[in-house]
């Protein structure tokens, strides 16, 4: 993957940065119609934002998240393929392998950095026919957040080493729509730290 610094500029169409969380409203998308009727009006986005810590830790080889807005869990990377990571040494990666990534239709989603210190964000702009060649890796310095816009493909936030934590607020159906990329096109997309 390419890696870019996040700026206002290059985060065009992907979301923007965020320099007061307070400030940031998360756009949350109407339910859509399933048939020629429409969805009424003021229904189908009262879902609302669900907030909590977003933390992402490397243990070994891996890069484990942990969303506590929606209890979610993931493995968000390796630094070596996955057959081969262990997670009984503390050495720093020198690379992440990102097998999965997703998107959300119901609404955006806020990472704000609580450590303050450097991380990336693998991201793709909106589309179902996505193809690896798509994605791009931004760089952020630790100082703003991220505001990823719906139907924006992204894959968590990635701490370079140790635990990193971040406020997340985002729409609170979660509804995702994923991407393997392993199972789908047999290859993971690589970021050189």
């Amino acid at each position: 993957m390419p890696v870019v610094e996040a700026t206002p500029e290059r985060l065009e169409g992907y979301g923007h940065l965020v320099s007061d969380p307070a400030q940031c409203d998360i756009e949350i998308v109407q339910w859509p119609a399933q048939g020629t009727r429409p969805i009424d009006v003021d229904t189908g986005d009262q879902g609302g934002t669900t907030e909590g810590v977003f933390v992402s830790e490397w243990q070994g080889d891996i890069l484990y998240g942990r969303n506590e807005a929606v209890s979610g869990h993931y493995i968000l990377a390796y630094a070596v393929s996955p057959e081969n990571a262990r997670t009984d040494h503390t050495a720093p990666p020198r690379r992440m392998l990102l097998w999965h990534a997703n998107y959300h239709p119901d609404g955006g989603q806020l990472f704000f950095p609580l450590d303050q210190q450097p991380y990336y964000v693998p991201l793709a702009l909106p589309g179902d026919d996505i193809t690896p060649e798509r994605f791009v890796c931004f760089r952020f310095d630790g100082r703003r957040g991220l505001y990823i816009h719906p139907n924006v493909w992204h894959e968590g936030v990635f701490g370079i080493a140790g635990t990193q934590r971040f406020f997340d607020k985002q729409g609170a159906v979660h509804a995702r729509v994923s991407v393997d990329f392993a199972r789908e096109f047999g290859c993971l997309l690589e970021l050189a730290l």
